[in-house]
């Protein structure tokens, strides 16, 4: 059995992404939406056992790429521009006159990141998946490094994606250093991993720009008067009430406020201490979780369940599960050297295809006229597609029986109702039922 160096086995013992910050929890972490920092969701050790005589011969995943940095300046720069005007016409709070400085500093270390591209702590949570990954499943990867088999891997094509699969690679060659020359160039395949700007995504991008009860239906929610109200509170943390007053478009400076609050997690690595930013000081628990509210809504019309009399938003995920189904059905017909199959990708990839599967939390759309709600929805883009969020499949084999066992955020995970496990309770499926649950045999 390979061994771990130090490093490596540190951290594949831990159960919880680095802190956001001090004040960080439950509460806070709903609030962040699609923009929380990654966590492991089940103890290493408490997996299943697969079957006696059951062998692993493949495993292959779907990553949402890890923490980054917003992806412009515009918030900043909006938020920015009103303080220093506030800060000439002396209408600054106390707590106001610490922002603007916490402000540049993070964005200066966006900058530096590259915007959009992966801060420390989202390499760390690539890496940490891994290193993981290699010690869930020991016996496959010396199995590859014996077999000299083949490690693919393959992303949209867009920088933190790619990057993502760069850091999650590197953690299994330092791991195994066996496995290096067995993983493959990174490819890329838009129309697999960036479906949602492809060809397949034409009718969704349609949907996007033009369905006018979409458009409807999230004004209809955003422009209700506790948005107004939150927001008004917001930015009476930052600015004296006359210059609040005179802010035209209040919510969309909030906003502004809560995006930088969302982002500075994904950021806590580059932050002076090294442990957060302190944006929560900027907003309460209850605001930050109305503009959290906000921003799921947008999110669950546009990528996940969405309205229950269409399927728009998640179709084209479809490309996504057949290849997921398609390296397991070539390894049993003996027509795939792959050891590993490795993609990385994003929420708009995630989401859709967690609402195509039927993954907990993406199983209840909206009904047209009764807008989503957290009273009567359990979506929450926290848990479908954190930063670094990903969908695993085990295989393992005994003669000519293949079992798949899933992960979601490496929990295991059923699959959708309707699919029948191999026993009651068990994480394991056999591959000719899910072919039948999912409609393929």
């Amino acid at each position: 059995m390979r061994r771990l160096t130090p490093v490596l086995a540190l951290g594949a013992l831990l159960l919880t992404a680095l802190p956001a910050h001090a004040g960080d929890g439950p509460a806070h972490r709903e609030s962040y939406g699609t923009k929380a920092p990654y966590a492991p969701l089940q103890y290493p050790r408490g997996y299943q056992r697969p079957p006696a005589g059951f062998v692993p011969v493949l495993t292959e995943n779907v990553s949402r790429h890890g923490s980054r940095a917003a992806t412009d300046s515009e918030d900043g720069d909006l938020i920015l521009a009103l303080w220093d005007k506030a800060e000439a016409e002396g209408q600054l709070t106390g707590r106001g006159e610490e922002f603007g400085p916490k402000v540049r500093a993070l964005e200066a270390a966006m900058a530096k990141v590259g915007h959009g591209g992966l801060s420390g702590r989202g390499r760390r949570e690539l890496a940490d998946t891994a290193v993981r990954l290699e010690r869930r499943l020991p016996s496959l990867f010396a199995k590859i490094a014996d077999d000299g088999e083949k490690i693919d891997v393959v992303s949209s094509g867009q920088g933190r994606a790619v990057d993502s699969g760069t850091e999650f690679t590197n953690a299994l060659a330092e791991a195994d250093p066996d496995l290096k020359p067995l993983i493959g160039p990174a490819r890329v395949d838009k129309d697999l991993l960036y479906f949602h700007k492809a060809a397949g995504g034409a009718a969704y991008r349609d949907y996007i720009a033009n369905d006018q009860r979409l458009k409807d239906t999230l004004k209809g929610i955003t422009d209700q008067p506790r948005t107004r109200a939150v927001a008004h509170g917001v930015l009476r943390r930052i600015f004296k009430e006359p210059f609040v007053a005179g802010i035209t478009d209040q919510v969309g400076a909030a906003r502004a406020v809560y995006d930088l609050y969302a982002i500075a997690p994904a950021m806590s690595e580059e932050s002076p201490d090294g442990d957060g930013w302190g944006m929560e000081r900027y907003l309460s628990r209850t605001d930050a979780a109305w503009f959290g509210y906000l921003s799921d809504a947008e999110d669950f019309y546009e990528k996940g369940p969405g309205f229950s009399d269409s399927d728009i938003t998640y179709r084209m995920a479809g490309v996504l599960l057949d290849d997921l189904f398609a390296q397991v059905e070539a390894k049993r017909a003996g027509t795939s050297d792959l050891g590993a199959e490795l993609r990385f990708t994003h929420a708009e990839e995630i989401i859709p295809l967690a609402a195509l599967m039927g993954l907990p939390g993406s199983t209840e759309p909206a009904t047209p006229g009764e807008p989503y709600t957290y009273a009567d929805n359990p979506w929450r883009g926290a848990s479908v597609a954190p930063l670094g969020a990903n969908i695993q499949w085990d295989v393992f084999r005994k003669g000519d029986r293949y079992l798949v066992r899933m992960l979601y955020n490496e929990k295991e995970t059923a699959f959708k109702a309707g699919c029948r496990p191999i026993a009651g309770g068990s994480a394991f499926y056999d591959l000719d039922e899910l072919e039948r649950c999912f409609g393929r045999s």
